[in-house]
């Protein structure tokens, strides 16, 4: 077998694993559903291919206690609300922040910021998404929907 074809079998590998962790979060999503006096929300949505997503949050002394969603749409944006939901719960604003630009610098939609030391974890499963330029925005819709919710409370 030569190396070449070895090594593609690998990334094939891994190209299924990340497909797998998409579709778990897909099936299963985490911290789906809606919180009822949010202290922070918003709604997002991705004209483009019909993607909604409803952010509801309750951030107390900068610290996010829950966060939840609810939409429907593509795999990738409904997994990457799970996936959000699930790295930023429990995190300062800041943490937040520092993993919300993380996960836009991997599309290339941030300024590299090589001082930004963030483990983005399953997040990564949706790298491959900048393949397909036109669904970065399925993937980060969650994102800017948050950050959104982050600006409406200081309204």
């Amino acid at each position: 077998m030569n190396k070449e074809k070895t090594q593609g079998d690998a990334m094939g590998g891994v190209d299924e694993l990340y497909r797998e962790v998409i579709l778990d979060h897909f099936k299963a999503p985490k911290n789906r559903g809606k919180i009822e006096t949010p202290s922070n929300h918003a709604d997002g949505v991705n004209p483009l291919c019909g993607d909604q997503i409803t952010i509801s949050a309750n951030i107390d002394n900068g610290i996010i206690k829950d966060i939840k969603f609810e939409g429907h749409g593509c795999a990738i944006s409904q997994s990457s609300a799970s996936m959000m939901t699930a790295a930023i719960k429990g995190k300062s604003l800041g943490e937040a922040k520092s993993v919300t630009q993380a996960f836009k610098q991997m599309f290339g939609l941030e300024a590299n910021d090589p001082s930004l030391s963030v483990e983005l974890g399953d997040l990564e499963s949706l790298e491959g998404v900048k393949k397909y330029p036109t669904r970065i925005k399925c993937a980060v819709l969650a994102w800017n929907t948050f950050l959104e919710s982050l600006e409406n409370n200081k309204k």
